[in-house]
């Protein structure tokens, strides 16, 4: 991506990349790569912002969804089950970091603000 001078990058990680968080957001911190992320925890590590569900909405969609199925309920019957909550969640050191003005209008739209 550096040699391809990319600009910013929307990334939604998976879990081999999960595991190596750490070392992927402070490789994009060392090469000033401004990324959104799908999911909080990577905001957390230090990455620029996050849109996405949280991992225990999700889980707790789950639950419910597979708790119907001893209770009788038949798999093909079920219907297809979507997060309805999503959270927006800024860094903004990072943002400092990459020399990057959130827009005040951004800043009050998001859910969370980590200064």
């Amino acid at each position: 991506m550096v040699e391809k001078r990319v600009e910013a990058v929307l990334a939604n990680p998976t879990n081999f990349l999960n595991s190596r968080r750490t070392q992927i957001v402070t490789n994009t911190v060392f090469h000033r790569l401004p990324v959104i992320y799908s999911a909080r925890e990577w905001v957390e590590t230090g990455g620029l912002m996050s849109y996405g569900t949280r991992d225990t909405d999700i889980y707790r969609l789950a639950g419910i969804y597979t708790g119907r199925i001893p209770k009788g309920d038949k798999p093909a019957d079920l219907p297809v089950m979507q997060p309805t909550r999503f959270e927006f969640v800024i860094n903004l050191q990072m943002a400092k970091l990459l020399s990057i003005e959130v827009p005040p209008t951004l800043l009050a739209i998001a859910d969370e603000v980590i200064e």
